[in-house]
């Protein structure tokens, strides 16, 4: 199978998830990402978390399929040599560490530029350039909050009240598919002007970017001073800030998550339920609530949104004898949004999701075959094929050879120690 992405090379300079989340999906799509490591360690994610002693972690192959890895010192004069080789002959070049490590290694954008003025140099940060906390190292959670979706996340009221992270991956993974949109750009960019450029995104600003409804709720706010879709309402007063709405639908449709038959043994049995305009009298139908149709109390979201909660109530009475798939077989008859709440076991075990290829089995040289995700984009004409993350150097020897370097180079490099 041709992938689009063939004959791209890129240099993965990325550790952890933000970065290799961006070179795995190029790589999934036909790009050669080699993946740059300390020789004798590697990505930190290899020993994270592990779960099988002595053998990559799940933390790193589920970050790093598709790739090559290359063991390389380029604090070694040799192995400064062999990092120039590839700038030569590659297209892009993907980075998360901190401000100014290039620089200090000797390869700075000026210089990457007189070596190949055609690559592209990616960067993962923290914050954008210039703004007051640029120096402030970045994680996963620190970029929730920083990028506002902590503050609007969780309960606002009550003992467990509070600003709340997100168990999806806003700020890593986010950045990374951010990055990906900004290096295929640069790359359609570079056909039409023959040079490269500089692409960063910033963990923060990714973060910001999937927050944009909130944003859009906080310049309502300033206007009208409260939010009427939001639980709140009419019941309590708003300050200046967007609050926190717990279960409450971001998009302006009232929806709560609500309990199904075994919650109190299984922790993952509700469903969502959101209560659409245009749904108001399919779920009236649905609930055996047909006099909800022509109550003036019920008639309107407007009517309704003073005792939304009563409504919940109500719905989450007529789910208490249903299962989470008993429910929502029934409601989706009348085409009513909703879905149960599926736990990790349900996903990695569940069929479709197998069978699309969001979930695949992967085999692996050390701790045999494991499952991972796979491509959440799907196309009529590719099917990536997910294959195992490297050993750590595995790929030293052939890379150096197709950069050119002999046998006894090549030995040489390893008893200087350089990979």
């Amino acid at each position: 199978m041709n992938k689009p992405l063939n004959g791209i090379k890129i240099i993965d300079f990325t550790h952890v998830q933000a970065g290799p989340a961006c070179t795995q999906m190029l790589a999934w799509f036909g790009a050669d990402v080699i993946k740059v490591e300390r020789p004798g360690s590697g990505d930190v994610t290899r020993s994270q978390l592990r779960d099988i002693p002595n053998v990559d972690a799940l933390y790193f192959t589920m970050l790093n399929s598709n790739k090559r890895s290359l063991t390389l010192d380029t604090k070694t004069a040799e192995g400064k040599a062999v990092l120039e080789k590839m700038i030569k002959e590659s297209d892009v070049m993907v980075e998360n560490f901190g401000p100014g490590a290039l620089d200090r290694m000797g390869f700075s954008w000026e210089r990457i530029q007189e070596i190949n003025p055609k690559m592209i140099l990616a960067s993962v940060k923290g914050f954008s350039d210039g703004h007051e906390y640029e120096d402030l190292k970045v994680y996963e959670n620190v970029a929730q909050c920083a990028g506002g979706a902590a503050s609007t996340t969780g309960w606002w009221k009550g003992e467990q009240s509070g600003p709340m992270i997100s168990a999806a991956a806003l700020g890593d993974t986010n950045t990374g598919m951010h990055l990906a949109i900004g290096i295929l750009t640069a790359y359609i960019g570079r056909q039409q002007t023959g040079k490269g450029q500089k692409v960063a995104v910033a963990m923060q600003d990714a973060v910001l970017n999937l927050c944009r409804v909130k944003m859009r709720d906080q310049l309502r706010l300033d206007t009208v001073g409260y939010l009427e879709e939001y639980p709140q309402y009419p019941h309590e007063t708003f300050s200046d800030v967007v609050p926190r709405g717990g279960n409450a639908g971001g998009g302006g449709q009232p929806g709560w998550i609500l309990k199904c038959k075994g919650w109190e043994t299984d922790p993952n049995a509700y469903i969502y339920f959101t209560i659409q305009g245009q749904a108001w009298s399919p779920i009236c139908d649905a609930l055996g609530k047909p006099e909800w149709k022509t109550d003036p109390l019920y008639m309107t979201p407007k009517a309704r949104q003073p005792h939304i909660m009563d409504i919940f109530a109500t719905i989450e009475d007529w789910l208490k004898d249903k299962t989470k798939y008993e429910a929502v077989d029934i409601l989706r008859k009348f085409d009513i949004p909703c879905a149960p709440v599926f736990s990790m076991k349900e996903l990695l075990h569940d069929k479709s999701l197998r069978a699309s290829g969001s979930i695949v089995e992967v085999p692996h040289k050390e701790r045999g075959s494991y499952w991972t995700v796979g491509s959440p984009i799907k196309f009529s004409d590719l099917k990536p094929e997910i294959t195992a993350s490297p050993l750590l150097g595995e790929h030293t020897d052939g890379v150096l050879a197709e950069l050119g370097y002999s046998a006894e180079q090549i030995a040489a490099l390893h008893a200087a120690k350089a990979v």
